[in-house]
């Protein structure tokens, strides 16, 4: 039990800004709960994002609303998943080899395709999560989309190999399994006991997982901590939109 709550721990200090300021030990245990963890911190980074919606919808007009949950969204988790998603789009931007596209990659210093990325993913996140609260319905979707994005980088961590064995992504890498993945299913399982009318969520993540994998391996033979990143932003636009499609389309 001490080896999960320190894993738990580790995974929100990572992937969040939530100031936990107790040290944990990182050993072979710690990081693999951690990993474990990935998609309930998601499922809480989500609840914070519904508490906010509920608690200011009936007084906030929408577009300022709008923006205000995408500016906690990425407070909340710091910025890091966007930072990879801007290194790997100046890496496939440059069309360069691949060795050439993981020095790209490695470069503090943010191009041009990076910072037209991330126009385009904050606009269309904008838009997705602007149509949500205006539709008022399958809010509760914000916490599949979470959770879910976090466990992709769970699945694709483990189920594809990592292009260096150094850095980020092999030190959580090197000490998990198959297992560990069904771990992380937990909290996106009893979501669905709650929520069963986000199911259809399940085959969009799945079809996502299995085209961004592949895609990685066709890029770049691997993944690192950027590509892990970049699933997670990649997935929770995903998300959004499938979502949106959803309610427009289907429900509509």
């Amino acid at each position: 039990m001490k080896q999960m709550m320190f894993g738990f721990i580790l995974a929100v200090q990572f992937l969040t800004r939530i100031p936990l300021t107790i040290e944990c030990p990182w050993t072979k245990q710690t990081s693999r709960w951690a990993i474990r963890s990935y998609p309930l911190v998601g499922v809480g980074l989500g609840a914070i994002i519904i508490s906010v919606l509920s608690v200011l919808q009936p007084y906030v007009p929408i577009l300022f609303l709008t923006l205000l949950i995408l500016s906690l969204w990425v407070y909340i988790t710091g910025g890091l998943h966007l930072d990879g998603w801007m290194d790997v789009a100046d890496a496939v931007g440059s069309n360069a080899p691949i060795e050439k596209k993981w020095e790209i990659m490695k470069d503090p210093h943010v191009g041009s395709f990076g910072l037209i990325s991330l126009l385009f993913l904050l606009a269309w996140k904008t838009f997705f999560i602007y149509s949500l609260i205006e539709a008022d319905i399958l809010l509760s979707s914000f916490l599949f989309i979470m959770a879910f994005s976090r466990l992709g980088a769970v699945i694709l961590m483990i189920s594809l190999p990592t292009a260096k064995q150094h850095g980020l992504a092999w030190e959580w890498k090197k000490n998990v399994n198959q297992f560990d993945f069904l771990y992380a299913m937990i909290p996106v399982g009893i979501l669905l006991y709650i929520f069963p009318e986000c199911f259809f969520l399940v085959p969009a993540y799945i079809v996502f997982m299995v085209l961004f994998g592949a895609w990685i391996k066709h890029t770049f033979k691997g993944t690192n901590g950027d590509l892990l990143g970049t699933a997670i932003e990649g997935g929770e636009l995903w998300g959004l939109a499938i979502t949106w499609l959803y309610i427009s389309f289907v429900m509509g």
